[in-house]
């Protein structure tokens, strides 16, 4: 028996004072859709140095980790195969940072409205939890 383990992704919810960040998919799967940013961990990577990297791959700025919201595991939340994802929230080290669609992003949003945009993935129940988490916490 072939022994298989899921792949390990990382999320970025990240902040800004005009709210968070997310990009529209320029590949599939979900091509055209909205999500959260990030990607895969690298093998001999920390988990928050693959998520400084891949906010600098995708969105061309420099983050800070302020808090893990949670790991989402369900086996069938991307159509490749079996993907966990640690999420974290971050902020921008510099406001004044200007984002910039870059690597598998075709542009970005700096707002997002619940409901009112298709999301990849399992990210509208990501989005859920941290909107949750804001208004509780």
């Amino acid at each position: 028996m072939e022994y298989r383990n899921p792949a390990l992704t990382v999320d970025g919810i990240i902040e800004t004072s005009e709210g968070i960040v997310l990009i529209k998919r320029k590949n599939d799967p979900f091509k055209g859709c909205w999500a959260i940013p990030g990607g895969f961990v690298d093998y001999g990577e920390r988990v928050e140095d693959a998520l400084v990297r891949e906010m600098k791959e995708e969105l061309s700025v420099d983050v800070v980790i302020n808090k893990m919201l949670g790991v989402y595991s369900e086996p069938d939340r991307d159509p490749r195969g079996h993907t966990v994802s640690v999420v974290y929230i971050a902020s921008l080290i510099d406001e004044k940072q200007k984002i910039k669609a870059a690597d598998y992003a075709a542009e970005y949003i700096s707002t997002f409205k619940p409901l009112e945009e298709r999301l990849a993935f399992d990210h509208k129940r990501i989005l859920e939890d941290y909107f949750f988490f804001k208004t509780n916490s």
